[in-house]
C-alpha cells in the first residue's frame, strides 16, 4: 500500500504491508526485517502495542477514522510496550526516521492507496 501525507505533500511509504487478520496484527514486525506496516481496524479504539521480538526501534502513527494523525510514537524501542492516549482506527508502523523525513505531524491527513 502507498502512504502519502496529503497535508505536507510528502511520501511516507511505497510498499506498506496491510495487516487485517488477527494473525498478521498479532505478529506484525516480530522476527522480521525493517518494513512499513498498516493495521486496519473496524472502528476507533485504544490499541496498545508491544515490541516483543522486534529487534530495532520503529515509529508509529495513529490515525482516526478520517485518516488524520491523532498521535505519534517516535523511537519505539525493542521489547517495550506502549498504550496510546487517543483512539485510532489505523496504525502505521514505520522505520525509524520516516516521520521526520516525511514531516508528518499530529493533525496531518494521510492517504492510503
Amino acid at each position: 500500500m502507498y502512504l502519502k501525507n496529503t497535508t505536507k505533500k510528502t511520501l511516507i511509504a511505497k510498499n506498506a504491508k496491510v495487516c487485517k487478520s488477527i494473525f498478521s496484527k498479532t505478529f506484525g514486525l516480530m522476527f522480521s526485517k525493517k518494513k512499513s506496516l498498516i493495521f486496519i481496524f473496524n472502528k476507533e479504539k485504544i490499541i496498545p502495542l508491544h515490541m516483543f521480538f522486534v529487534f530495532y526501534p520503529i515509529e508509529v502513527s495513529f490515525l482516526n477514522k478520517n485518516k488524520i494523525v491523532v498521535e505519534i510514537k517516535e523511537n519505539f524501542r525493542p521489547f517495550s510496550f506502549y498504550s496510546p492516549k487517543k483512539k485510532a482506527q489505523y496504525i502505521i508502523e514505520l522505520p525509524k526516521g520516516t516521520i521526520k523525513k516525511s514531516k508528518t505531524a499530529i493533525g496531518d491527513n494521510i492517504e492510503l492507496k
